[in-house]
């Protein structure tokens, strides 16, 4: 396979494929009632959704597309000093704050932070919150990550995936590559010039989190990066989820 120019300024296309790639969305244009389309984030903890890839949610949202986030937990364990119940109505309240800013619905889905489970049980939950979304598009957290409770929500993901009739296009970010994110290799890419300070304005939502110590552990230089291998200001990176009758990345 060619390797793609560093310097291009386009997306990884997805060829061969008969359904909807983020792509192929992005290129579309202005959303009408007739080509709306729903995304899908399934994030871990308030803040995930919007440090990986609220770039890419803004530019849905301002393209007319409906955006809805789900939090696998709602923070608990994330304040010192507070208890669970006290940290997730900070935190709940936080990532309220930040869907509005996003222009994304919040969704939450119950499990405890710290304690994240994988069973059957959160398994059909999960299906169950997916299907009553219906998307036609799916962000998720990348499998290979240091936190358990990222782990949990990848795999909880993965398993609704497979699962489903309606195979929606899957695809994972990053967060905080090189602490917390591992073996991480981008498929596609989205330019966040536009929405980058709508996405960073989000993450400060989360003030419980000390925002400038989220893009401490790397954000800044992610979007930075990820830009220079896109060759534009600033990006987001992803790998899309490929699987049978789904064809194959290539690039263009």
């Amino acid at each position: 396979m060619k390797k793609p120019s560093a310097s291009r300024r386009n997306f990884v296309k997805t060829a061969g494929l008969g359904f909807l790639t983020l792509p192929n969305l992005l290129q579309t244009g202005p959303a009408s009632i007739a080509t709306k389309k729903k995304a899908v984030c399934f994030g871990g903890h308030p803040d995930d959704p919007e440090s990986g890839c609220g770039g890419t949610l803004a530019k849905l949202a301002a393209m007319g597309h409906d955006v809805t986030i789900i939090y696998l937990t709602t923070g608990e364990a994330g304040i010192e000093g507070k208890s669970h119940s006290e940290a997730a109505t900070i935190r709940k309240q936080e990532a309220i704050n930040a869907c509005a800013i996003l222009k994304a619905k919040p969704v939450f889905a119950g499990q405890i932070d710290g304690d994240t489970i994988m069973d059957n049980t959160w398994l059909a939950k999960v299906q169950k919150m997916i299907a009553d979304e219906r998307p036609d598009i799916v962000f998720t957290h990348w499998p290979i990550d240091t936190h358990k409770d990222h782990q949990i929500a990848s795999l909880l993901m993965i398993q609704t995936w497979v699962r489903s009739e309606h195979k929606y296009p899957l695809y994972f970010f990053e967060v905080c590559t090189g602490e917390q994110t591992m073996g991480f290799k981008p498929t596609d890419y989205v330019d966040i010039t536009e929405t980058q300070e709508q996405k960073r304005k989000s993450v400060y939502c989360h003030v419980s989190q000390d925002p400038p110590g989220i893009y401490g552990c790397g954000h800044a230089s992610m979007e930075d990066f990820r830009g220079r291998e896109l060759g534009v200001k600033a990006a987001e990176a992803f790998v899309f989820m490929t699987g049978k009758g789904m064809g194959g990345v290539i690039a263009s």
